[in-house]
């Protein structure tokens, strides 16, 4: 007589965080951090376009050869693409999830559904909408300034001039204004919500985070904001 045997799949450790309100949390803090290194790295690199074109184009030609000859040219932006694109894609999933997973714990009647929007958070907010609006941007920004798809004069391997042609135009003034807006105060939540996540808001902290937090969003917005007003003073040109 043949016994049945029974196999017992427990989902990984790896799984079960997933599953978990906190590990969707953590995933978020954790991805947002990733994105805020990128963020502050990216934005050193953009001020070089205030040095004028040889050195904008010269740093933009050095990430194509970083870790040559052990990498292949461009081999470490195609890296960088892809775990920024992991990150941004497990962020965006995870603030889905949490948010579906939020209405679900606390179902609302139509008639009540008003007062109920009303009571949510000037941060909540602004995090749901900003994170629409900075997906859309990203979207934009790649056929911009990465593809040329969308600039006016994009040209390969000419970020200085892609980047005059693009705010020369008031719509991709307009875009990146709104979106820059958006970025900071993103960034300014994010970054309180993560500390929270990852259990370093201490109350002796608490101020000194807050600080932070607006420190960084201020820089990032004024930083990149910076470079279409030169554009549309004629400073950079």
């Amino acid at each position: 007589m043949a016994l049945a045997t029974r196999t017992d799949r427990r989902p990984s450790p790896a799984r079960l965080l997933w599953r978990s309100t906190i590990g969707k949390k953590a995933v978020m803090a954790v991805t947002g951090l990733i994105m805020l290194l990128y963020l502050v790295s990216h934005l050193l690199g953009n001020l070089k376009v205030f040095a004028g074109p040889d050195e904008m184009n010269g740093y933009a030609h050095w990430l194509r050869t970083v870790g040559e000859p052990f990498l292949g040219h461009e081999w470490f932006v195609w890296l960088a693409r892809c775990v920024l694109l992991a990150a941004v894609g497990l962020h965006g999933v995870s603030a889905y999830q949490l948010s579906r997973r939020d209405l679900a714990a606390r179902p609302v009647p139509y008639a009540a559904r008003r007062r109920a929007t009303a009571r949510d958070s000037y941060a909540t907010r602004t995090m749901r909408w900003g994170g629409v609006i900075l997906a859309l941007f990203l979207v934009w920004h790649i056929l911009d300034l990465t593809t040329g798809t969308v600039n006016p004069r994009g040209r390969a391997g000419h970020p200085y001039e892609n980047i005059v042609a693009t705010f020369s135009t008031w719509y991709g003034n307009a875009i990146y204004v709104v979106a820059m807006l958006a970025l900071g105060l993103h960034v300014r939540h994010g970054f309180w919500s993560a500390a929270q996540t990852l259990g370093v808001n201490r109350p002796r902290r608490e101020r000194a985070l807050k600080a932070t937090a607006n420190a960084l969003a201020l820089v990032l917005t004024a930083g990149f904001l910076s470079i279409p007003l030169a554009v549309m003073t004629g400073v950079v040109s």
